[in-house]
């Protein structure tokens, strides 16, 4: 995500590397590749040149700092600019109502149904919510079975009326149903259109006259750029609609409509969709999305996925078999496990900072563990426990039971074995360059 954007923005700072002060001449020729990179992005001129006119204005205005190089400084300007223009910071969605009504609006395939099984997800999850999807798109061949399919996978109840072909009805009826039934959460996946027309309008103007949301969201496909800001702008003037959901941002290399949207629509993007699995849901925070931008990634981010994944009970067991030296290969498997569950290889990667320009060119494939996986679930269940066991015969017959060679299985074990050293060493309280030093003698 922002791959392109981050690039650019890389090269115009470059300008003012070795500068021995910030001055209008030489700003002037940085910021001029930043509205260049902004412009390539799909930002709107008007904004590009709003913002690099602020940025301008503040570095040029800026106490000299010696401490502080003018590339370090007008980097910092740039991140608190990014910030601003992304509306500064988080906004969380109103679930006050008893249900809490959450109205979802868009074009058809911006990926509002499956948006709208993720937000039900993680309501349920993180705020200990009873959802009920309501399925209102009552045009789209197969949309209400899509719904049912989604729900049936995050295990959270579907509200359909198969006949009903007025979703002003339907939606209406689905609150009563949800009050009368201990919902305390109502979710209504409105029907989406190719194009903006009248008709879709005054359809999800009445379902919102009817049911009176307290949230109002509008899905929108990041990777559309321009025009996802347009059909925004459009929306809103129709709806008055309450945050934004961008989705498929993790297919966005350019960013232009994270950048645009607040400024146009004057509404903050409260979550981002950042893959097909229904865990591929982020919070929008304007910070950690500027540092991602800088190419400074998102630690803060990273750990709280950590958090979701790792059970703390777990990880002081796994800690004594560490320190026993009785780490195998079961545990192996489900750190492995635990890992997948938190994303995209490469998104999480990219979230460390200098590691996402590192891995820029080299495809990181989501079933990077296949291999992996298939040595290890070829081992027995006493060979997985204790991989001492693990001589000539059995690892050629592991070789042959997981589709790979024996130098394969060779490695993964001689690899295991090196981990498994470290950590008893790191867990007994050796120093690390202990650690690293007996890792490069087993070279």
């Amino acid at each position: 995500m922002f791959e392109n954007l981050t690039d650019r923005l890389e090269r115009s700072f470059k300008t003012l590397k070795g500068e021995g002060r910030i001055t209008e001449l030489n700003i002037a020729e940085s910021l001029k590749d930043v509205r260049r990179a902004l412009l390539d992005a799909d930002v709107n001129f008007r904004i590009a040149k709003d913002f690099t006119n602020r940025v301008k204005e503040k570095a040029l205005g800026q106490d000299v700092l010696t401490a502080v190089k003018p590339g370090q400084q007008i980097v910092k300007i740039v991140h608190h600019e990014l910030v601003q223009l992304m509306g500064g910071e988080q906004v969380d969605v109103d679930l006050k109502g008893n249900p809490a009504i959450v109205l979802m609006a868009g074009l058809q395939g911006s990926g509002k149904t499956t948006f709208s099984a993720k937000l039900a997800k993680f309501l349920k999850t993180k705020r200990s919510l009873n959802p009920l999807l309501v399925a209102c798109d009552v045009y789209r061949p197969a949309a209400i079975e899509q719904l049912k399919v989604l729900g049936e996978q995050i295990k959270v109840s579907i509200y359909t009326e198969e006949g009903n072909t007025n979703p002003v009805k339907i939606a209406e009826n689905a609150v009563n149903f949800a009050t009368q039934n201990g919902y305390n959460l109502v979710i209504v996946d409105t029907a989406g259109r190719l194009a903006i027309d009248e008709e879709m309008m005054r359809e999800i103007t009445n379902i919102k006259n009817a049911i009176k949301p307290q949230e109002i969201l509008f899905v929108v496909d990041a990777m559309t750029g321009q025009d996802a800001v347009n059909t925004a702008k459009e929306f809103n003037e129709q709806l008055d609609f309450d945050g934004v959901i961008l989705t498929k941002l993790d297919g966005d290399t350019r960013g232009g409509a994270a950048l645009s949207i607040r400024t146009v629509v004057n509404k903050p993007i409260k979550f981002v969709g950042t893959g097909e699995k229904m865990t591929a849901l982020d919070i929008f925070y304007p910070e950690r999305m500027a540092d991602r931008i800088l190419g400074m990634g998102d630690i803060v981010s990273l750990v709280e996925r950590a958090q979701e994944q790792f059970d703390v009970e777990e990880a002081k067991k796994l800690q004594k078999k560490i320190a026993k030296n009785q780490f195998n290969f079961n545990d192996f498997i489900k750190q492995i496990q635990q890992i997948k569950k938190m994303g995209n290889l490469k998104d999480l990667a990219a979230m460390i900072p200098g590691v996402g320009k590192a891995l820029k060119n080299i495809d990181i494939d989501d079933d990077a563990f296949k291999n992996i996986e298939a040595i290890i679930f070829s081992m027995t269940h006493k060979e997985r426990e204790n991989p001492m066991l693990l001589n000539g015969s059995r690892r050629k017959r592991i070789a042959r039971g997981s589709g790979n060679d024996i130098q394969e299985v060779n490695k993964l074990i001689k690899q295991f074995d090196k981990t498994r050293k470290m950590m008893k060493m790191l867990s007994s309280g050796k120093n690390i360059s202990r650690a690293m030093n007996a890792m490069k003698m087993k070279k």
